[in-house]
């Protein structure tokens, strides 16, 4: 049995009009899922749901082999993150970190051992007595991750709590959760938009989009093998063009893009149920786009309207019979004044699906 399952859940912020719609989940216990997906499309409400501070309408949320449906918030050994860090500004870092302990009615000589093994675990010790203005933003967040980690929780939820900090240290940040989740092996469940941070931390990606899970699977398969064109171009396949089906054979997927010809040698679940003449479209990212001054085999005719020199990369703005398409190549590939180039794509990076809006 899975650690935490949500079976059948309806649930969402007005009654009678559900976010999420008949939604399952599964997470197992030790891992680190993110709930990755634009704004809206569900993720905050699954997790309030998991908490309890979204009562699900319909159906179960078990947590280690225990119906927590009606279970009110304070009753669920869940510790929290959030992206303000929601510190209380009048209490030192000491005060707001034995807060829980002391709501939990945790024993008083107890409590001053377990806030120095976690500050000592966040790299925090020698800031006990500062307050939260004291701090730097890396170190609230900190903060606010020992405050949910000494009640010693059977869950962790962290909803977007590195989105308030700067790059460098949204980087640091990334990498202490990882070493605190691998050392403490405490099941996590992480909410982002943000597609680098999903990569980087979990174990497993669960894609969402409007109150349904679109695709999940590790990393590498959400990165390297999108299942849908939603999850494609979330993931970084902005560029795609519209074509139609010619072949579906063991080579692999060939299809006519204008008067050209392209092949695919990636194949998904989906992408082989596809039948001859079905429109489709064709994705693939900037970063995998080659610019060609002659015509080659898998290359498609394109104009350039944009240069922009960057130094160790050009990023190069073109049309394809009227549809946009972005490359981003090293140094600089063309002349200055070419109009007409082929743009190539490997046949390995390409990403064939049904087009369901033609």
């Amino acid at each position: 049995m899975s650690f935490i399952q949500l079976t059948n859940i309806d649930a969402g912020y007005v009654r009678g009009k559900p976010v999420l719609k008949n939604f399952h989940l599964n997470v197992e216990q030790g891992e680190l899922v993110s709930l990755l997906g634009p704004s809206g499309c569900g993720k905050t409400t699954t997790l309030r749901t998991i908490a309890g501070f979204i009562m699900a309408e319909k159906g179960k949320v078990v947590i280690g082999g225990k119906d927590y449906t009606g279970v009110p918030p304070n009753k669920r050994n869940i510790g929290l993150v959030f992206q303000n860090y929601a510190l209380f500004p009048h209490l030192s870092v000491y005060e707001n970190v034995a807060y829980g302990l002391k709501r939990r009615k945790v024993p008083k000589e107890l409590i001053p051992g377990k806030i120095k093994d976690v500050l000592n675990l966040v790299s925090l010790i020698g800031y006990e007595n500062r307050l939260p203005a004291q701090l730097s933003g890396g170190q609230r967040q900190r903060v606010a991750l020992a405050r949910s980690i000494v009640i010693e929780p059977d869950l962790l939820l962290l909803d977007e709590p590195l989105s308030n900090l700067d790059a460098k240290l949204r980087d640091e940040m990334r990498a202490e959760l990882s070493r605190l989740q691998h050392q403490l092996g405490i099941t996590m469940i992480y909410v982002t938009h943000d597609q680098i941070e999903a990569l980087s931390l979990s174990s497993r990606i669960i894609v969402m989009n409007e109150g349904t899970i679109e695709q999940m699977g590790t990393p590498q398969d959400i990165y390297e093998r999108p299942e849908t064109p939603f999850v494609a171009r979330f993931i970084g396949f902005d560029n795609h063009l519209k074509g139609k089906m010619i072949r579906n054979s063991e080579e692999g997927i060939r299809v006519a893009v204008g008067d050209t010809e392209i092949l695919s040698t990636r194949k998904s679940g989906r992408s082989s149920e596809l039948q001859i003449g079905d429109a489709v479209e064709v994705f693939f990212r900037p970063d995998d786009t080659e610019i060609l001054d002659k015509k080659l085999p898998n290359t498609v005719e394109a104009h350039i309207d944009y240069a922009n020199y960057q130094g160790n990369t050009t990023q190069y703005s073109l049309s394809v019979e009227g549809t946009a398409i972005r490359a981003i190549v090293a140094g600089r590939q063309v002349p200055y004044n070419a109009e007409k180039v082929w743009i190539s794509i490997p046949a390995d990076k390409l990403i064939i699906e049904e087009d369901r809006g033609h």
